[in-house]
């Protein structure tokens, strides 16, 4: 294990010694150093069906309504057609939701499945992460036992989860209900399922993987504040700068310092970036989170309203250095969009202008500069949920559950965009062209990260993730 101690700790060990710096332990399931990660041939390096691609998903909890983000349906009667009214797009013909101007310039980059359904109508995260695997697994961890734990090169877990905490640590969100609490998300989002705990993924306020993997002689209250872990592995550098603690460690083991408090500790921090993209991103000017938490003036109660934040953009800068970095698949967790208008809840019409217009421009900011760095084929994005939202408002502007359509958004990753794929009803209720599911988008995305022909020439494979590569239909106007 790699530990640092903590001075102020009654028990800590004091000054720090030259096997201190080298107690480099699991970073990867097996006992595998992080040191012999790097001197031998990692089999993640080796396949060549593993693409050098990466997939975002971002995860709009509480089920986001099919005619407020992309099918407005402003023929249809007042009850049902969006509230936020429409936008033109880039697209002939094609209109979205009011809340969406920046995303509907950038039409030609989207591919809009108006015919996609989770076929879930609850709160069930697990058939749109896990795509319906057998598994029960999520498909970041299903990349990962397929791809490696981590990157072969940088360390950095192949598989992670950005919550609002990440960008702001010391954030508190309140008390919402049953899946929308933080431990809920922290139990069930990075889940593995019958591929066992070791490809979870890396939740990055202090979870499994790589959270677990250093031991850092902290107390669980420093442990989980990141300013503080990043402040000390700087400390931990300039120590070994200025006293030569590894001099005479083989250069193996210097690399895999140099990863673990580079390749790493960098990724997560986001002073890193230019000031200039970071207030490209920056959702936070929007509205203020506070007023919709509880004493705020938008809280009436509402208790889930308290994981609603305005961090959006930077959790999504966060998942575009991740990518860059070696993680292959990136889950962003993005809340509250459950517009019942009930005792927890907000309205539909009021919420979408608070998190449509959020949405609009992370994901707006993402794109550019995914472009901009010539990422754009390389990064594949999903923005869906777990379910859609009935056509029909009722009388408060609240919305239920609804199984039979979903939201789904999809750019880059060297598919086909400038697309809607599907049809609705009048009404924004029913697919009047073949349904796509989750298997759908799963066969999409492991096509996406591995490559079909290739698989078939690697023995030993689960016959489950085999499938989700080689015989798992994608979604067909994508190819």
């Amino acid at each position: 294990m790699f530990t640092i101690s903590d001075r102020q700790a009654p028990t800590a060990r004091q000054g720090w010694s030259r096997r201190d710096f080298l107690r480099i332990g699991s970073l990867a399931p097996g006992g595998m150093t992080l040191a012999s990660l790097l001197e031998g041939k990692a089999s993640a390096a080796t396949r060549g069906f593993l693409r050098d691609k990466s997939v975002v998903l971002l995860f709009v909890q509480g089920g986001p309504p099919q005619v407020e983000t992309f099918d407005p349906k402003m023929n249809a009667p007042l009850n049902i057609r969006s509230g936020t009214g429409e936008v033109s797009t880039a697209l002939p013909g094609v209109t979205f939701g009011g809340t969406f101007p920046q995303l509907g310039r950038r039409a030609e980059q989207l591919a809009i499945v108006r015919s996609f359904h989770s076929g879930d109508g609850s709160h069930n995260q697990l058939p749109i992460l896990s795509g319906n695997c057998p598994t029960a697994a999520s498909m970041g961890s299903q990349f990962a036992r397929l791809a490696g734990t981590n990157h072969p090169v940088t360390a950095v877990p192949t598989h992670s989860v950005i919550m609002p905490e990440q960008i702001q640590p010391d954030l508190k969100l309140g008390e919402p209900t049953g899946p929308f609490t933080y431990n809920y998300i922290r139990k069930h989002y990075p889940t593995a399922g019958k591929l066992g705990g070791a490809y979870e993924g890396l939740f990055l306020t202090g979870g499994k993987g790589l959270a677990e993997s250093l031991t850092l002689s902290l107390s669980r209250e420093r442990f989980d504040d990141r300013r503080s872990l990043l402040d000390q592995l700087d400390q931990f550098k300039r120590r070994v700068d200025r006293t030569g603690a590894l001099d005479g460690a083989t250069g193996a083991e210097q690399q895999a310092i140099d990863v673990l408090l580079q390749g790493i500790a960098d990724a997560f921090n986001l002073s890193k970036e230019h000031p200039e993209t970071i207030a490209k991103y920056d959702t936070s000017p929007l509205f203020r989170m506070q007023d919709w938490h509880q004493g705020g003036v938008h809280y009436h109660g509402k208790r889930n309203q308290s994981r609603i934040t305005n961090l959006l953009g930077k959790q999504m800068l966060l998942a575009r250095r991740l990518c860059e970095a070696g993680c292959g698949f990136v889950t962003v967790s993005d809340a509250c969009w459950d517009f019942h208008n009930d005792g927890n809840n907000p309205p539909s019409k009021e919420a979408m202008m608070v998190l449509g217009h959020q949405l609009d421009h992370a994901v707006s900011a993402f794109l550019d500069d995914l472009e901009t760095r010539g990422l754009s084929d390389k990064i594949l994005l999903i923005v869906t949920g777990e379910m859609g939202r009935t056509p029909k408002k009722k009388e408060n502007g609240g919305t239920d559950h609804w199984a039979r359509l979903t939201p789904l958004l999809i750019a880059g990753g060297g598919l086909r965009m400038g697309q809607v794929i599907g049809k609705t009803d009048r009404l924004g209720g029913e697919a009047t062209t073949p349904l796509y599911g989750p298997s759908h988008l799963r066969g999409t995305v492991m096509q996406t990260l591995f490559d079909p022909a290739e698989t078939r020439l690697v023995d030993g494979l689960p016959r489950d993730l085999f499938n989700s590569i080689t015989a798992t239909p994608p979604i067909a106007e994508l190819s």
